[in-house]
């Protein structure tokens, strides 16, 4: 089973910038889609971006502009560069990977950006 493992979250003052990254345990070129999630305090997880087989990507309208997701196939990493950060960008951001064994998470990173 993949493991996924988050790194780069931390403070960051409004209209910073962050490259969070996701490091998998085994190759990533098996994963159907993988992506982020947040979950801001008191509210549910919220899906931020994805990434396909093919390289596509999606972002739901609330982050367009201003999240990138993107991936490294040869170090097995995701990324996901956030500019412009906003305050309501504050929470637990987690990566997923859905393959042929089902979906998979990390433990995730917290993003914080005072108000």
């Amino acid at each position: 089973q993949v493991q996924l493992v988050e790194s780069g979250g931390g403070l960051v003052q409004a209209g910073g910038s962050l490259r969070l990254s996701c490091v998998a345990s085994r190759s990533i070129l098996s994963a159907y889609s993988m992506g982020w999630y947040r979950q801001a305090p008191g509210a549910a997880r919220e899906y931020v971006a994805g990434i396909g087989e093919d390289g596509s990507t999606n972002y739901p309208d609330s982050v367009k502009g201003r999240f990138t997701i993107s991936r490294d196939i040869a170090k097995d990493t995701m990324y996901l560069q956030i500019n412009n950060l906003k305050p309501e960008d504050t929470g637990v951001y987690y990566c997923f990977a859905i393959d042929g064994a089902g979906d998979h998470w990390g433990q995730g990173t917290q993003v914080t950006v005072p108000s």
